[in-house]
């Protein structure tokens, strides 16, 4: 089995693709799987660092402005495109496939579409609730769309070959258990919150949290785990001179970065995090109550829409950053955790929507195309 797989720009589309490959080698260790990626992308790294060979393209996506700037961009998006077609044919020809596998960003576009012209079988994986221009683009002639999330669905035309899957979730999320995390965590028996704005962290999460945070600094109500990201340095000082010194309290664990984050999770009785979609395949697999903050500067702003399906199903409450305040943040969070009814039910509504065998659910898809 030859497997040829393209999407990057962000983790958000480049983990799922991994996970894709990994799961591929784990069924069949005699698999030859090549990725395509972005020249100087994150996907080069990631890529690389997981073990597999990754061939490169130039490609870019089109500023929707007709300052003198965004002009200048987009001409040189519009050479690209024709020179990231020519290569990705080239580097289908040498490799010769017999599937390729889309996971979006602006590098899935081109080479899927090389594929699905010289007549090998596409299958994309979209892994947002709101479909990207990618997906939709490349669905009408894939063999098969597999979607995480099944509101998805209506954002397409009605002839194209849908499958559920779900996003690939990783083992250690499936494996974590509450009690043996908050007990490693050491934590005592106050709720515990877990806030997070990414590894470059989120300025509005930050200065939202400050409250909540400061005031479990000085009265205990809440333990307190909170990621400030590389960018907010500055987020212990803003808690000190709100009165609460994260090194002098043992219910507040502030750091740059969770690099233990399923444990965490695990141990949390409520989440704040971002939306992006495999956050939130996560915090669902968990059964984790949410109070969510769709970044407003993703494309079709996606994130929007992964928080509202959760809204929905009555699973999370969402906050849109133009909302976002001290006083907001902290009574959803005392709303939560107040109602131990509602927590739970939130809990379970979060689970239920969980799909914890999407790896298997892809292996399948695959092993379907190449039995046609």
């Amino acid at each position: 089995m030859r497997v040829l797989l393209a999407g990057g720009g962000t983790a958000g589309h480049i983990n799922p693709a991994l996970a894709i490959a990994k799961t591929i080698k784990e069924k069949d260790k005699t698999a030859e799987i090549l990725f395509v990626g972005n020249k100087g992308g994150l996907e080069q790294r990631l890529v690389k660092n997981a073990g597999f060979d990754i061939k490169s393209i130039s490609i870019s996506g089109f500023k929707r402005s007709f300052s003198p700037k965004a002009l200048i961009h987009n001409a040189r998006t519009a050479m690209r495109a024709v020179s990231a077609s020519s290569a990705s044919s080239k580097i289908i020809k040498d490799f010769k496939p017999d599937i390729c596998i889309g996971t979006g960003g602006y590098v899935s576009g081109p080479v899927m579409r090389a594929a699905q012209k010289l007549k090998i079988p596409v299958i994309v994986h979209e892994q947002n609730a709101f479909p990207g221009v990618t997906t939709k683009m490349l669905s009408k002639k894939a063999e098969y769309v597999m979607l995480a999330v099944d509101e998805a669905r209506k954002h397409f035309d009605g002839n194209v070959n849908f499958v559920l899957t779900g996003n690939p979730i990783r083992p250690e999320v499936l494996r974590a258990d509450e009690k043996e995390a908050k007990a490693k965590l050491n934590k005592n028996s106050k709720p515990l919150v877990l806030s997070f704005g990414g590894s470059l962290g989120a300025r509005k999460i930050n200065e939202g949290v400050a409250d909540l945070i400061s005031r479990s600094g000085k009265d205990g109500r809440y333990n307190h785990i909170h990621a400030y990201g590389q960018y907010g340095k500055w987020f212990p000082d803003l808690l000190r001179e709100k009165g609460a010194d994260p090194d002098k309290c043992d219910n507040l664990d502030i750091r740059e970065y969770i690099d233990n984050m399923a444990e965490c999770m695990a141990a949390a009785d409520v989440v704040i995090c971002r939306c992006g979609a495999i956050t939130l395949s996560e915090v669902q697999a968990m059964g984790k109550p949410s109070v969510l903050i769709p970044s407003p500067n993703v494309a079709e702003n996606h994130q929007y829409h992964n928080a509202m399906a959760l809204v929905n199903n009555n699973a999370a409450i969402v906050i849109e950053e133009k909302d976002l305040t001290d006083k907001s943040i902290t009574e959803a969070v005392d709303k939560l955790l107040s109602d131990k009814n509602a927590l739970k039910k939130y809990s379970e509504n979060a689970r239920n929507m969980a799909i914890t065998d999407a790896n298997e659910r892809i292996w399948n898809v695959i092993l379907k195309v190449l039995k046609k």
